[in-house]
């Protein structure tokens, strides 16, 4: 649809923040998305900081209101911060990322340094070297080292490895995928 000049574009008046909009809005936020607490948190901070805004209220009020929330949805479980990094660390895991980067991820959901470390043990239970298992997957998707389309030469054997240290692998696990043969030399 287009305006002409003498129409302006309707600018969206943010909802006052009221605890039952909070609460709905954290609901329909949660039956969308997995997250941690302190993310909610950050989502619904912002809800509130608009509408105080844009209402003339006040943002403690708002806080106030989204800290008791959240403290609800732990105590329900609603929320639960170490299910949600075991799920999100084993889900980063399948797709080949490193402990590394799956930290860094974690943490930037506001996860605990004590939660993330839980969900990363959590990941050697399975299997007994999660991080070569993750460089593998990495490098089947990405079609590095013995996964590669055509043989290649040094400068891109340096771009492999350039590429599984940029994901966060050490030089060793890296190195021990790309120089391998074939893919049967990987999983023995």
């Amino acid at each position: 649809m287009m305006t002409t000049n003498s129409e302006k574009p309707r600018v969206k008046v943010p909802r006052k923040a009221t605890p039952r909009y909070l609460e709905n809005s954290a609901l329909h936020y949660l039956s969308r998305f997995s997250t941690s607490s302190v993310n909610l948190k950050r989502v619904m901070m912002r809800k509130v900081h608009r509408s105080a805004q844009h209402h003339d209220t006040d943002p403690d009020e708002g806080q106030a209101l989204v800290d008791d929330m959240i403290a609800r949805f732990q105590r329900s479980g609603l929320l639960d911060d170490e299910a949600y990094a075991t799920a999100r660390a084993a889900s980063l895991h399948r797709r080949g990322n490193a402990s590394r980067t799956i930290r860094g991820k974690l943490k930037q959901k506001g996860l605990g340094d004590d939660v993330i470390d839980l969900a990363l043990s959590a990941l050697g239970d399975d299997d007994d070297d999660p991080e070569r298992t993750a460089a593998i997957r990495f490098a089947r998707r990405r079609r590095l080292g013995p996964f590669r389309v055509r043989q290649p030469a040094i400068e891109v054997r340096e771009k492999h490895l350039a590429a599984m240290a940029r994901a966060g692998f050490s030089y060793d696990i890296a190195k021990l995928i790309i120089d391998a043969g074939n893919e049967d030399d990987l999983t023995s």
